[in-house]
């Protein structure tokens, strides 16, 4: 099996239209029916059901499809980091949560910079599903992630800090006022049901709170009366003036790590590990 040919046909049963996978991978059409038609002969198999109307996968396509693109995110993986490699100047990328441990960042970033010979450090912010994604397929070589909201299965990790967990309500709540809460007072608040967080598949859980995916668009929110969230403390350093952060005695601990995928034999990962290891301080 070809690589180019996985290719076409990954593009094919995204598309579930030849016209345009053939559109999306450049090229014209019929060299794409032609190395469709080679690939099932050489597996002995029918991948894919054609009528005038439609396409659909047949099951042996449906396995092909999740297995083809595990070997294509491995191909492009190797190719970036076998480039890397070879820079002169290493280069990482640092995946995060946009607006989570700020402060963590900030003093990182700079302490990293100082180092002599450290490598280049793009930050790369992303959303709350999207950093095993980035670390597989290698469009990130390390990430912040937060325990226990965030999957480390799979991944290396170095624990930095952990820290308490915070309410956020509409300065003109009632609880808004307290000096501390309990998880039930907040998530039983009818009137402000607890955002939802897409999981690891991208797909939101059941429930009447507002479906949220940045701290900005929560906090917005929040402000505006419609949902509220518990959170880690560091999450809430420079809250807008509209909304008030409670501590909340049962809610449990918040883990923040930075994990790696296992295979990576980079010496500028290990260099920026060190480093955070370092400057991290519970907030």
């Amino acid at each position: 099996m070809e690589i180019r040919e996985l290719r076409y046909f990954v593009a094919i049963a995204e598309e579930l239209h030849f016209g345009r996978a053939a559109q999306r991978l450049e090229i014209a059409q019929p060299p794409l029916s032609r190395a469709l038609a080679r690939l099932e002969r050489q597996l002995g198999v029918t991948l894919l059901e054609r009528t005038s109307r439609k396409v659909t996968l047949t099951e042996a396509g449906a396995v092909l499809l999740s297995e083809g693109r595990a070997i294509l995110s491995a191909v492009a993986t190797a190719e970036r980091r076998t480039q890397q490699a070879a820079q002169r100047r290493p280069h990482l990328v640092l995946a995060a949560k946009s607006g989570t441990a700020d402060e963590l960042l900030a003093k990182l970033l700079d302490a990293h910079r100082a180092e002599p010979g450290a490598a280049t450090v793009d930050l790369l912010l992303c959303e709350a599903h999207q950093h095993q994604k980035l670390l597989k397929n290698g469009q990130a070589d390390v990430a912040l992630l937060h325990l226990p909201f965030d999957s480390t299965a799979g991944l290396d990790t170095e624990i930095l800090y952990t820290e308490r967990q915070v309410a956020i309500l509409p300065t003109s709540h009632p609880l808004a006022g307290r000096s501390r809460l309990r998880a039930a007072e907040v998530s039983e608040l009818p009137e402000l049901p607890m955002a939802r967080w897409p999981g690891p598949d991208g797909d939101y859980p059941e429930g009447p709170g507002a479906e949220v995916r940045n701290l900005t668009q929560l906090f917005q929110l929040i402000a505006l009366g419609r949902t509220t969230v518990i959170i880690p403390e560091s999450a809430a350093i420079g809250l807008r003036r509209d909304l008030a952060a409670v501590p909340v005695l049962d809610a449990p601990p918040v883990t923040t790590v930075l994990a790696w995928p296992p295979q990576s034999r980079l010496r500028a990962v290990a260099d920026l590990i060190r480093v955070a290891t370092r400057v991290a301080v519970v907030p």
